[in-house]
């Protein structure tokens, strides 16, 4: 019992001298308490409105047919486009895109009518404003939705002409009848869709970056033997990395509420899972990312500022690496092993099938044993480097 007390008092030594350390650093302040705050409100602000609609568009109408005006009066109701200019050549409809005027062009060849006449292959030129995703995204839906109804009318049209009339054409045009669901996302919005990856890439860069910001700051300044209680140099290290460890955990725990919890219900997004069931998963995931940034910074962090550089590179890099970018079946096999080494590919993976889609940890135990293991992997690296640290006084360090 008394070895016990000791324990715990030895690893509360460490967590007191971590937070002394951590408040009195402005920089890595503004890095856990604001930046993980702000990039979420931010870009759910950004991304509040997650499709467009009465996009902007021009008609260029060389066909001047029932076919073709047909389409444009169906392109004119989709909620996603607005016909506002009728334009007579194309020269015309590109000078009012280069102006901003309009977002995108639909051009009805001349032969249009003919072909639908004659039983070819009719084509429609749509030219959409590539200056923002939602302008072409709103453009191929609208005229999407409308092809696939003319196409239906089309057909309805020639059925017709056969004898074919009514219910059995219908059944002729559609024999099995479908119905488009958006699972667990109902706006097909890029936001819901984007925005929970970028909640755990957040916690897991800003975590990254003020750990490192601290062990750069005591090499910098060749006091990391400084940083272990004097106390606690001659017994065992890993009391040191627990206490840590505990201070960077119950800093992060009311962030990871807030960004993974508050933050996507006040935006209205996606949430089907429960906060219980979000904290146990993050658990894991907080510990290996405290860890992965204990080791890199004891081992390689030799100036306070150096890992700005790693920040800025990396945040892209593991975004793409999640999977979420590029599916992970397509990611080569290399890649694919080596976006393991960091904790925001399983915990991307599992947080967005845990909020976004509902699941159970017992749905998401792949992810979650994976982060287990980073973290004591992690861990046992981190005793190592504070072991050589205090044993053998490295990196120039008193």
């Amino acid at each position: 019992m008394k070895k016990l007390r000791l324990n715990l008092y030895d690893i509360w030594t460490a967590l007191s001298a971590e937070v002394r350390h951590v408040f009195s650093d402005s920089t890595v302040l503004l890095i856990f308490f604001i930046a993980p705050l702000l990039y979420p409100l931010i870009f759910c602000y950004m991304y509040k409105t997650e499709n467009v609609e009465n996009l902007p568009v021009a008609v260029v109408d060389e066909a001047v047919c029932s076919e073709s005006k047909r389409f444009i009066h169906k392109l004119d109701a989709t909620p996603e486009i607005n016909v506002e200019y009728k334009c007579c050549n194309m020269h015309e409809a590109q000078e009012l895109l280069k102006d901003n005027e309009i977002h995108a062009i639909f051009y009805f060849p001349k032969d249009f009518s003919q072909r639908l006449a004659s039983m070819q292959t009719a084509h429609i030129g749509v030219f959409a404003d590539m200056s923002s995703f939602y302008y072409y995204k709103a453009a191929l839906l609208g005229s999407n939705a409308v092809l696939i109804d003319e196409m239906h009318t089309i057909e309805l049209q020639r059925y017709a002409m056969e004898g074919l009339t009514g219910e059995d054409a219908h059944i002729q045009l559609q024999p099995i009848s479908d119905e488009e669901i958006t699972a667990f996302n109902p706006t097909g919005g890029y936001g819901s869709f984007f925005l929970p990856a970028l909640f755990v890439l957040v916690v897991h860069q800003t975590l990254f970056l003020g750990i490192c910001l601290l062990c750069g700051d005591a090499r910098e300044n060749k006091r990391s033997l400084k940083n272990i209680p004097a106390r606690l140099r001659t017994r065992s290290i890993h009391r040191v990395a627990l206490g840590r460890s505990l201070c960077y955990l119950l800093i992060y725990t009311p962030i990871i509420i807030m960004t993974m919890w508050f933050i996507p219900r006040w935006f209205q997004l996606p949430q089907l899972g429960n906060l219980y069931t979000i904290l146990v998963f993050m658990l894991p995931f907080l510990l290996a990312v405290i860890f992965f940034g204990m080791t890199m910074g004891n081992l390689f962090v030799r100036q306070k500022l150096s890992p700005m550089l790693c920040f800025a590179f990396f945040s892209l890099v593991l975004f793409f690496l999640t999977g979420m970018v590029w599916p992970q079946c397509s990611i080569p096999k290399f890649w694919l092993w080596f976006s393991y080494l960091f904790p925001s590919t399983p915990g991307v993976q599992g947080f967005i099938k845990v909020s976004s889609m509902g699941a159970s940890l017992a749905d998401v135990r792949s992810e979650y044993l994976a982060l287990w293991i980073q973290a004591a992997a992690y861990f046992a690296t981190t005793v190592f480097s504070l072991i050589l640290i205090k044993k053998y006084k490295i990196f120039n360090m008193e």
